[in-house]
This record gives C-alpha cells, structure tokens and sequence, in this order.
C-alpha cells in the first residue's frame, strides 16, 4: 500500500489555551505534515489560536455543545474525518501533550505503510525530565519504557488507529465518558485481528500526572471496570477480572472517601446497562496472554 494519509485530533475543553497552542505549534514543525487537524470543543467555544495560526493540513474545529467525555469528543472528531472521506490514520493527542521531535508523524506514517494489520500504534509519554510513570508502560510489572513491540493496551494521551481498524470494530465507547475507553478498543482490535504496537520512539510530553485529579475517577473508574468485564470477556472470566481488580482497589487505595466512591461506581456498574456484549473468543484471551497481559489485570 502507499503512504496512509493522516490526520490530527486533539479534544479541548477550553480550560488549556496556552498548552493547545504549544501542542499546534509542535505539530506544525513536523517533517511530514498531516493532511488535517480536527480539534473539538468538548462543550466549550474554541479559543481563537485554533483558528488563526497558521498549521498544516486543512484545520476543521468542531464545538460541542455538551462535554461528552473524552471518547465522545473523538468519536466526534472521527465522524467529521469520516464525511471528508481522505484520511487512512488518525492521531489522537492529549490537549496538555507535546511532540518534542519533527519525525513523529513520519515514523507514524511508516509503521503503517510496514504493516497492514496494524491498527493501534502507541507513543512512549513522559515528562519534562524525560520520567515515564510505571502506570503509561503498557506491561505488568516494572517495565522498561523503552521496549517497544507488540501489546495488548495502550495510552490514551498519544497514540494512532487506523481508520479501516475503527470502521470494522466500531469507534470509542462514547457512555465511559473517562476511564478504560482504551481497553475496549483495544480488546475488541486484538479480537478482530489487529496488531497493537507501543512505540517508544514516538514522544508525548506531558506532565506528571495522576487519574485521580478527576473528581469522578473513583466511581466512573468502577463502573467502566464492570462494564467493559460484560462488555468484552467470556462469562467465566468476568468474576475473575473484577475480584481481582477488588482486591488490588482495596490493597493500593487507603482512601476511605475514594473506596465508598469505587465501590458505589462498582455496583452502579453492575445495575446498569452495559451496552452490548460482544465476549472476545477464547483465542483472543491466549493471545494476550502470550503477550504479557491477560485479561483478568
């Protein structure tokens, strides 16, 4: 195939005008300049940087009306991408993010042309000292982040899908609205047949972090765990994967507000609808687990 043809998206909620003007920037002095930049609202008018500066690429802002969350704000920017018919792969970044060097959407664009059933490819992200946290290695265990290859995850901040990919396993699980929407994606790419690939040669700066930042990490944490447990795995690993995830909550977490609030988001996520059930077949749960990561942690 020849070179895949991509696009930019980055979805803001308005609060980080200054970081989204950097993250623009540092696309603009990409090698390879991508055929467009989406960047959505999520419930919030843009700023004017995203509309005046001069990037590559046709640049469509998309604004919102209502915040859908982070996978809601992308499936908007893949519908937009979608109706405009000429793009073979996709970029997500992180509205905080940075691309520090000028070869990553051509590394990108070449791991692509490589393989044709590569589907999710996912960046290295790291901070200002170039520390990546334990928890973005896509591997249990304490990792090298700077072994790339095949997984089974990969980060939400930075990170490529191949659109053929998303159009044959679906888009982003807009009802997560935060948290896990990555491991849906993933596991339904890896049961369709695709290849996952974390590149640590591609570079997200971002600052140092923690999920918990979120005023509602702890509960939608929960009730995604549970959903994406009915959503995706054979009925026999559902109890499992989240008395697993049970016991790991109540081993890490020493928070007596933040365990009320999981376990609150745990049964709201057991009463609640989990959307369709599509269990990955039984191959699928080997094939992660030869790469290092079954699907019950």
């Amino acid at each position: 195939m020849g070179a895949p043809r991509i696009a930019v998206a980055v979805v803001t909620m308005g609060n980080r005008p200054e970081e989204v003007d950097a993250l623009l920037r540092s696309v603009a002095k990409q090698d390879v300049p991508p055929e467009r930049i989406v960047i959505v609202g999520n419930g919030c008018p843009l700023p004017e940087f995203a509309r005046r500066l001069s990037l590559p690429g046709e640049v469509t802002p998309i604004e919102l009306d209502e915040n859908l969350g982070c996978p809601g704000g992308r499936n908007a920017a893949l519908a937009r991408l979608r109706e405009f018919g000429d793009v073979d792969v996709v970029i997500d970044l992180d509205d905080d993010g940075l691309l520090v060097d000028a070869d990553v959407l051509r590394r990108v664009r070449d791991l692509y042309a490589a393989d044709g059933r590569l589907g999710i490819v996912g960046f290295r992200i790291a901070d200002e000292l170039g520390e990546t946290q334990q928890r973005h290695v896509p591997r249990i265990g304490g990792s090298d982040p700077m072994r790339g290859g095949y997984v089974t995850g990969f980060l939400g901040g930075g990170h490529a899908l191949r659109m053929a990919m998303l159009d044959e396993v679906g888009d982003w699980p807009a009802e997560f609205f935060f948290a896990h929407e990555e491991t849906d994606l993933a596991w339904r790419a890896a049961d369709a047949g695709w290849h996952i690939l974390y590149a640590p040669e591609l570079l997200l700066q971002h600052p140092k972090t923690s999920p918990a930042r979120h005023a509602i990490y702890y509960r939608v944490n929960a009730r995604n765990r549970v959903w994406l447990a009915r959503r995706r795995l054979p009925v026999a690993l559902v109890p499992v994967h989240l008395g697993v995830w049970v016991l790991l909550t109540l081993a890490r977490n020493r928070s007596a507000a933040g365990l009320r609030a999981w376990f609150g988001g745990f049964l709201e996520g057991v009463r609640e609808p989990a959307g369709e059930r599509r269990p990955m077949r039984w191959r699928t749960v080997w094939r992660l687990t030869r790469l290092g990561r079954p699907p019950v942690i």
